[in-house]
């Protein structure tokens, strides 16, 4: 049987959203979906900035609880724990191990993941080894301050999607994140591409893969492997 080569998914450490009593967490959908595309092909491992559990939105569990990838997703005792998911920390994560490296969204990443200097640093490093970069959502967070080493974000110059401002704006949370994922996103270089509100749109420049919304992440899993296995057949 042939060794599955290692796929790192980043989740956010976050169970609250800013100082308020909102629970977050990864958004469900955006994990499992990918996961039930992305496992079948490759050994995950999930990394987030503290280790140990990282929550998952509970309002996504509710949203979801009927969705059959999220309720194996929830199930599989090897991954997760009272709807936690078992995670090891970046910091000692080694990039070169990883042939991908897919950051999952939900509101908690814009407190950690845009800040976590690892998680930063995995994404530059998987980046220029000619690894593949995928993200969904607010899962743009983990890779949207990443720099390579000649000091350049890695985003200037690439086309790149990720929660718009009109969504953020229509579910009222403009105001509860540190900044907006968008304006960010362009401030570091990106080439910023999004389709209406909730539509499902994927951007693919090179290795990089990026989904605007939760709509689009089965998309982006699909984007991810294609990329992937075209990489281990040497046509990429």
């Amino acid at each position: 049987m042939t060794k599955k080569d290692n796929l790192l998914f980043i989740v956010s450490s976050v169970s609250k959203l800013g100082n308020s009593q909102k629970n977050t967490g990864s958004y469900l959908p955006e994990v499992a979906h990918v996961y039930t595309i992305l496992s079948k092909h490759f050994n995950i491992i999930f990394a987030s900035p503290n280790g140990g559990s990282a929550p998952i939105d509970p309002e996504s569990i509710e949203q979801f609880k009927r969705d059959y990838d999220c309720i194996l997703f929830l199930q599989n005792d090897s991954i997760c724990e009272n709807a936690d998911i078992k995670t090891i920390k970046t910091s000692d994560v080694i990039a070169e191990d990883y042939v991908a490296v897919y950051f999952p969204g939900g509101h908690a990443c814009m407190f950690d993941l845009a800040f976590d200097k690892y998680s930063q640093s995995l994404a530059g490093k998987i980046w220029e080894n000619n690894g593949i970069i995928g993200s969904v959502c607010h899962g743009l967070a983990g890779i949207v301050n990443a720099k390579l080493s000649n000091g350049e974000y890695l985003l200037k110059g690439k086309r790149i999607t990720c929660f718009s401002n009109s969504e953020e704006k229509s579910i009222g949370l403009s105001h509860s994140v540190p900044f907006l994922l968008e304006d960010a996103a362009k401030k570091n270089g990106g080439i910023f591409k999004k389709k209406g509100n909730w539509e499902c749109y994927v951007e693919i420049d090179g290795n990089l893969v990026t989904g605007q919304n939760p709509a689009s992440a089965s998309e982006v899993g699909e984007a991810i492997l294609a990329l992937t296995l075209k990489k281990q057949s040497g046509l990429l």
